[in-house]
Parts: structure tokens; sequence; C-alpha cells
């Protein structure tokens, strides 16, 4: 019987773990190319919060949204001390288009070898059709995973992610 016990308890703790994913742990170290070929890393960011939003492809309606929206309220995250970085498996050229034809205000981050989105556990998509999940995660200054979004929806996401920052900085400030 303490087997079975002991056998629950374990299955319920990996239940748990994998529930809450990267979330109070450090987050994963990047290295990657923005829109015009600039290399950005997590330690460009210690001291400031970083919101990294993934979104699955340049210039479809859902990541527009999403973009349009962050660069509406960049204002309000600089505001916070924040930094925003939008991440995807596009390359750096459609980054480029993207960026500039939308006027977006931050950077795009490409990483078409996947290893950023496979590391933040984002990576989907079936066979050879790969993309990052529309996810999102800030990082307090010292580069912890604060909070993670997994339901995004891009219509009302950039509310949600002030409301958790507003309130998670308020908590660290206590």
């Amino acid at each position: 019987m303490s087997k079975i016990l002991a056998l629950a308890l374990l299955a319920f703790s990996l239940a748990a773990t994998a529930q809450q994913g990267l979330t109070g742990q450090l987050a994963p170290d990047f290295t990657l190319p923005d829109q015009d070929g600039q290399m950005h890393s997590l330690s460009d960011y210690r001291g400031k919060w970083l919101v990294m939003y993934f979104y699955p492809r340049d210039d479809t309606p859902g990541c527009t949204v999403e973009a349009q929206a962050f660069r509406d309220a960049k204002d309000q995250f600089d505001q916070k001390n924040t930094v925003i970085l939008g991440v995807s498996t596009d390359d750096v050229e459609s980054h480029q288009a993207f960026h500039s034809k939308y006027g977006l205000n931050f950077d795009l981050l490409a990483d078409d070898d996947n290893t950023v989105t496979e590391a933040y556990d984002v990576l989907g998509g079936v066979a050879l059709i790969r993309y990052a999940k529309r996810q999102t995660f800030i990082i307090d200054p010292e580069g912890n995973v604060v909070k993670h979004f997994e339901d995004v929806d891009p219509n009302t996401h950039v509310e949600q992610v002030m409301t958790a920052l507003n309130d998670i900085q308020s908590m660290a400030n206590a």
C-alpha cells in the first residue's frame, strides 16, 4: 500500500512540475538576431523586466493584432522598466518586413533554427511544419521567469500582461 501511495505522490509531483513549466526558474539563455541582424541575449536585459512573447508567424491576422497591441502599449511598458521582445521561427528578412510594415517599436527575434522555442518549450507543429506557439513569459530583472501565459488571445493579451506585470511588480516592491 505504501508503494502505491509513494507512486501516486511521485506522479502528482511530476504533473505539478510539468504544469508549472519554467515559472520560478531561471529563464533559458538565448542569443538571437533581431529584424536588423543585431544580436540579443538574455543577459542584455539584466536589471530590466522583460516580456518575451512567442508567436507563430509574421504578418498573419492574430500575430499582427498582437504585435500592434504591444506596439501601441509600449510607452506603458517603458514606464514599468519593461522591454518587449517578440520571438518566432521566421527569419530575419521576414521579421524586417513585418516590423517595417506595421511600424513596430520593439525588436522581433528570429529563432529560425528553433533552439529558443524548444528551450522555452513552445515549439509546436506537425511533421515538417514547425512554429512557435502563442505564449508569453514575464522575466524579472534577475532573469527568472515569474509568469507564463499559455492561453493567449491576441485581442486581450496585452491587457492581461500589463495587469500581471503591475501585480508582480507591486508584490516585488512591497
